[in-house]
């Protein structure tokens, strides 16, 4: 059992080092599309499905309340699987509609979605890139190293942070740390000076 841990330690190490080459130029380039969006006056938008829809709230709660600076509220909207909005949508339409049509109604051109995608292939998330380009919104899409799915949907101008590996769980706390990382140079871009 000792060694199991040891292991699953290595494993998450192992991912953060490749990260750590691979990846900071799409985070920055991420945070940039943020705080731009912010600074325009427009809102975030974010999804996720399954075990990804925690991270997706984590993120919202981060930019709508704060990170570790008091600063105010960035206008920020969590796509809802747990209400009776979302009980009513899939009592009447099909599954992979559901984060569409809440999309649809709030989205805005000038706004940016942030999808969660550990396996670039789920539905609802797809549907709602669909409609993110439809109406011309950048997207910013996390994913794992399993995203074939998932590029066929981004444009030139959207945005793709892939998580080096293809377990679940070590894609899903790599993009935890991305979001920590995204909030904490979001706070600084905009706050340094205070």
């Amino acid at each position: 059992m000792l060694d199991k841990i040891k292991d699953l330690y290595s494993e998450s190490i192992q991912t953060q080092i490749s990260a750590s080459s691979l990846l900071p130029n799409a985070i920055f380039q991420a945070v940039q599309n943020i705080v731009a969006c912010l600074l325009r006056g427009n809102k975030i938008i974010v999804c996720g499905q399954g075990r990804s829809y925690a991270n997706a709230q984590f993120l919202v709660a981060n930019l709508l309340n704060r990170y570790e600076l008091e600063r105010p509220s960035f206008p920020s909207v969590l796509l809802s699987l747990d209400n009776a909005i979302g009980s009513a949508i899939i009592a009447d339409r099909p599954k992979q509609q559901f984060y569409q049509r809440q999309f649809n109604a709030i989205a805005q051109q000038g706004d940016l979605l942030v999808v969660f995608s550990p396996f670039g292939n789920e539905e609802m998330v797809l549907d709602t890139i669909n409609s993110a380009l439809n109406k011309e919104i950048s997207v910013i899409a996390l994913t794992g190293a399993n995203n074939d799915h998932i590029q066929g949907f981004l444009t030139e101008q959207d945005l793709e942070i892939t998580a080096p590996t293809v377990k679940e769980s070590r894609i899903l706390e790599h993009h935890l740390f991305i979001i920590n990382t995204i909030c904490e140079l979001i706070d600084h871009t905009l706050f340094s000076h205070s």
